[in-house]
């Protein structure tokens, strides 16, 4: 028995690979054969005609792909939105299969010309009749998806492809009767998998293969419990048929060579509507506007990439270019994101390239009340590095205590409404926090090319130098870090043990004593191990002359955290003459701040360090405040720390010798930070001697 589902097909008179418009068409250009194509297609007609209603739309020379039918549109009752196609290539078809439609009585729906939809392709009706499942990425623009819920009466669920291969929604995605779905998971991103799994039930999920799914298993016809394809592994024929589903095997090899197979070969014009279905999309578009050296900072590249990558589209609606190298450009883009969610994750990072609202669209920040000590709403804004403004009553306010990962509680004073970054640990009952990404903006600077590249810091790009650029680096640190000191600026110091390890505690104390540094941050061994060098001539029981170990070395930090605890701190074991020389010492006797942060594994240990970890962080603050400069020196877990707590406009080196370790400290997003790998003591000892060579003629000069 012959159903009366109904499919519309073309012939293949004109079918061949003239041009390559997906990966399946490279190296593949004129390179099918035409007969054996006709007969492939013959087959596939025949198969489902035999179990459906066929109808054809004549084939047209010169439009080779018109044999693909199921992106003549979209079809739902006397429905139909017709095909914007986004390569040239094919937007020739269109006006033929919307004539067909119109003489067929179909109500025919265009969308604009700029905006790309590529029909039953990336559109396919659940086959209940319950939503429209619709894909973008490639072919397709989210931005249709409104137009399809509008036009057709239907919820619409966006899914993001992520996988050239499977450009077009039907090449790995085809809803089956009674519910059923088969898929190819890694074709879609993580969020559209969520999506999937939140609307099919597990049993209903029929999960293919790569395998299955690059012989185009899921580009399937589906007619009741027939399953027509190219193409299916044993294992997923059985699958299907344990479902009652039977699989009709017939091949298509020549149309994979175009990128197509069962599914792309027809369009399905009779389609189930559920009457108590209307419609719905999940859809959300704003717009932002950017500001400032936008190209050769390359910002809007940044954004419009940050964009697409995080699951959304946009659309350049404005883009004013400035006239000359120190004018600033501006745009407008309208940024469409498949939910609420997505959209927040979207313009939370635009925020930070600092996109605002259109002034006709600025809203107040939306605030909710702590409820309990220490807990931040649900939805509450991660602050970030950059100096920051929200929007309260109608009026910008900035944000004090800038810092990344903190929530910005709102509280009123006799000053009038205050807005500070807190951890989350120190929000109070009663304090209003920032929720949402609305009233939210950052303050960035717009610095001409000239401007940044006269600056003296200018290779601190957010990267990480390899070797052969070390020296050119220790060059621009040091000439750094003497205009810093000229001027009275403050440079903080994290370091870890390796400094000592290396043969870079020397060099340290140099800098301490010499006024290069006004801050030092680390843990309990770096103070232990510089302080049994030179007390014992060792570190981690190595003799640091001879570089071997020493009997009974591993027990010489033990002797000196005891020494020390004798003494009770630090400064009081230098004051009666046991400490004489090292880091620590020069800390002491130059009167520069130090903390050191405990932690689980340390020995001891000794009284200075602070092992309450959330006093640790707050002496920690209270040292970087203010700094122009911080060193990193191979000790990532402090370094992270510090790195959370300091504001954008702080310059940061990030000094390791495993380049994982400096990528994941310098990569903050801030152009002030770049990242060095090589061995700490060497670095130290480079940049004592390029100090040498800038101070000694100003030292001469004076004689």
């Amino acid at each position: 028995m012959v159903s009366q589902i109904r499919f519309l097909m073309c012939a293949p008179d004109h079918y061949d690979v003239d041009y390559v418009i997906n990966p399946w068409m490279e190296g593949n250009i004129h390179k099918s054969s035409r007969d054996r194509a006709v007969e492939q297609w013959n087959k596939l007609y025949h198969v489902i005609k035999d179990h459906a209603i066929v109808d054809l739309v004549p084939p047209q020379k010169g439009w080779p792909d018109m044999v693909f039918s199921a992106n003549a549109g979209l079809v739902l009752g006397e429905n139909v939105v017709l095909s914007r196609f986004l390569h040239k290539e094919r937007q020739g078809e269109e006006p033929y299969f919307q004539q067909w439609f119109e003489n067929n009585g179909y109500n025919v729906y265009t969308l604009p010309k700029d905006l790309p939809f590529e029909g039953a392709g990336d559109a396919l009706l659940d086959r209940e009749g319950r939503w429209l499942w619709a894909g973008y990425g490639f072919r397709s623009e989210l931005d249709s998806h409104p137009y399809l819920a509008k036009w057709l009466d239907i919820e619409v669920i966006s899914l993001r492809l992520m996988d050239e291969r499977f450009y077009h929604l039907d090449t790995c995605f085809c809803p089956l009767a009674n519910g059923y779905l088969l898929y190819y998971p890694g074709a879609f991103d993580s969020y559209s998998n969520r999506v999937i799994e939140m609307r099919v039930a597990p049993e209903k999920r029929i999960a293919i293969e790569e395998a299955d799914a690059v012989n185009f298993a899921c580009n399937a016809v589906n007619v009741d419990s027939i399953v027509i394809m190219n193409k299916a592994s044993e294992s997923l024929k059985s699958r299907l048929s344990e479902v009652g589903f039977q699989v009709i095997e017939t091949p298509l090899t020549e149309f994979l060579k175009a990128g197509g197979a069962a599914k792309c070969l027809t369009l399905r014009v009779t389609e189930p509507i559920g009457e108590e279905i209307h419609a719905n999309v999940s859809v959300e578009s704003r717009v932002i506007r950017m500001e400032g050296h936008l190209l050769d900072a390359g910002l809007i590249n940044r954004a419009l990439d940050l964009i697409v990558e995080m699951g959304g589209s946009f659309q350049v609606l404005k883009f004013n270019l400035g006239e000359q190298r120190q004018s600033t450009s501006a745009a407008e883009v309208r940024v469409s994101a498949p939910s609420h969610e997505v959209m927040e994750e979207i313009i939370s990072q635009l925020i930070d390239l600092g996109a605002v609202d259109l002034p006709q669209d600025e809203r107040d920040s939306r605030l909710e009340p702590v409820i309990q000590a220490g807990v931040a709403p649900d939805d509450f804004y991660v602050s970030t590095i950059y100096p920051t403004e929200i929007r309260v009553n109608g009026e910008w306010l900035k944000v004090q205590n800038q810092r990344m990962d903190g929530a910005i509680a709102i509280s009123t004073t006799a000053n009038g409404i205050v807005a500070k970054c807190k951890l989350l640990r120190d929000l109070e009952i009663g304090d209003k926090v920032v929720v949402d990404v609305l009233g939210i903006r950052t303050v960035r600077k717009a610095e001409s090319r000239e401007q940044r590249n006269s600056q003296e810091f200018s290779f601190m790009s957010s990267g990480v130098s390899s070797e052969r650029r070390v020296e050119l680096v220790v060059e621009q640190v040091a000439w750094e870090l003497r205009k810093i000191k000229d001027s009275g600026g403050k440079v903080v110091v994290t370091a870890g043990p390796v400094v000592i390890h290396t043969g870079g505690g020397e060099h340290l104390c140099r800098l301490v004593r010499e006024g290069y540094v006004q801050g030092l941050l680390g843990g309990n061994a770096i103070a232990v191990h510089d302080m049994e060098q030179n007390l014992l001539g060792t570190s981690l029981g190595v003799d640091m002359k001879r570089g071997v170990a020493v009997r009974g070395g591993h027990r010489h930090h033990l002797k000196v955290i005891n020494t020390i605890r004798r003494f009770g701190s630090i400064a009081k074991a230098v004051e009666a003459g046991v400490v004489k020389s090292g880091v620590m010492y020069e800390c002491v006797k130059n009167n520069i701040p130090f903390s050191l942060a405990g932690s689980i594994r340390d020995d001891g240990p000794l009284p200075d360090t602070q092992m309450n970890l959330i006093l640790a962080q707050q002496e920690y603050s209270q040292i970087i405040q203010g700094a122009d400069m911080i060193l990193m020196l191979s000790s990532m877990l402090h370094s992270i720390g510090v790195g959370n707590m300091t504001p954008a406009g702080v310059k940061m080196v990030c000094v390791d010798i495993n380049p994982a370790v400096v990528t994941k400290l310098s990569d903050r997003g801030s152009i002030e930070s770049v990242g060095v790998v090589t061995d700490v003591g060497l670095f130290l000892s480079l940049l004592t001697q390029q100090l040498d060579k800038l101070t000694s003629p100003y030292v001469a000069n004076v004689g």
